[in-house]
């Protein structure tokens, strides 16, 4: 069993520096009815098995659904071992919505409270004081432990923490190896300057890595005894302030990703694979920052 890394800021908020994710379990947007969710509990026991502790959710994952499949995973196991985190909708974030929705989330996975809450992306139809108001009384009444947010531009993370009177801890983006919008617009430095985590979604962008970054990244895959995809996802990792999560739903994947684990990039290697890794974007090609 690994013994996960925390990431810490110095507001003492910590969190697993890597995470399972729950994206497409039980279906995409809308439940699978092809789908009874057991072979994806199942493949979240196995990463609770091998020491993961960090499952993220959202109420968007499946319709509900995902969160339930996360339910069933966690039953039986001591709540305070593990890092639930999910994410309350877009068309949700009225006031009421948000209460509605986190107590959705918390009757779907079985628990009492959450240790991390997202706004799972903007909407500019929905005044965000009402959204922000919602998420401090939930964690004022200790519903959720944190707030965060997700997919959110370094300006509207700044006004979502004037408006809270609690501290906003993480933001969720889309970064890895190929997108680099948080580095470009500033976000990644940000959240170092303000105390805030940095958590990447899609690290290994489901595989598809540009054809040359194999070559590329070769002599670091002989240097740290590594693979292509653990260099990926450490590279993540290694840096302050970052953790990531990633969506396992069968052995091999869990087994190449654990891989990424225990070990720390050197500081060279980090800025050499930032600066001169090929083909890189500066903007998302999922949800950019808004």
């Amino acid at each position: 069993m690994f013994t996960i890394e925390n990431k810490e800021l110095k507001c003492e908020f910590e969190i697993p520096a890597f995470g399972m994710g729950t994206w497409m379990m039980g279906g995409e947007t809308e439940r699978d009815a092809g789908n009874n969710g057991d072979a994806d509990a199942a493949a979240l026991i196995a990463g609770l098995e091998r020491g993961l502790t960090h499952i993220d959710t959202a109420e968007m994952y499946a319709a509900g659904f995902a969160e339930e499949i996360v339910g069933r995973a966690i039953a039986g196991r001591k709540r305070s071992n593990l890092f639930i985190t999910s994410k309350v909708w877009d068309t949700n974030l009225s006031y009421d919505g948000v209460l509605r929705a986190a107590e959705g989330s918390l009757k779907r996975i079985k628990t009492d409270y959450l240790d991390l809450y997202l706004i799972h992306k903007p909407n500019n139809d929905i005044p965000l004081k009402d959204s922000i108001r919602a998420l401090d009384r939930l964690r004022s009444e200790k519903i959720i432990r944190s707030i965060g947010v997700s997919n959110f531009a370094v300006k509207r993370l700044a006004h979502a923490q004037a408006l809270s009177d609690h501290k906003i801890v993480a933001n969720q983006v889309h970064y890895n190896l190929t997108f680099r919008e948080p580095e470009v617009s500033g976000m990644l430095d940000y959240c170092s300057r303000n105390d805030i985590m940095l958590i990447a979604w899609r690290p290994l962008q489901k595989g598809a890595l540009p054809a040359d970054s194999a070559a590329f990244l070769q002599p670091l895959c002989e240097k740290y005894h590594k693979t292509l995809y653990q260099i990926a996802l450490n590279w993540l990792i290694s840096q302050p302030g970052v953790a990531t999560i990633s969506t396992m739903r069968n052995p091999s994947h869990l087994d190449e990703n654990l891989g990424a684990l225990g070990w720390e990039m050197d500081k060279s290697d980090i800025e050499f694979i930032r600066e001169k890794f090929p083909e890189q974007q500066s903007v998302s090609d999922i949800v950019p920052l808004s």
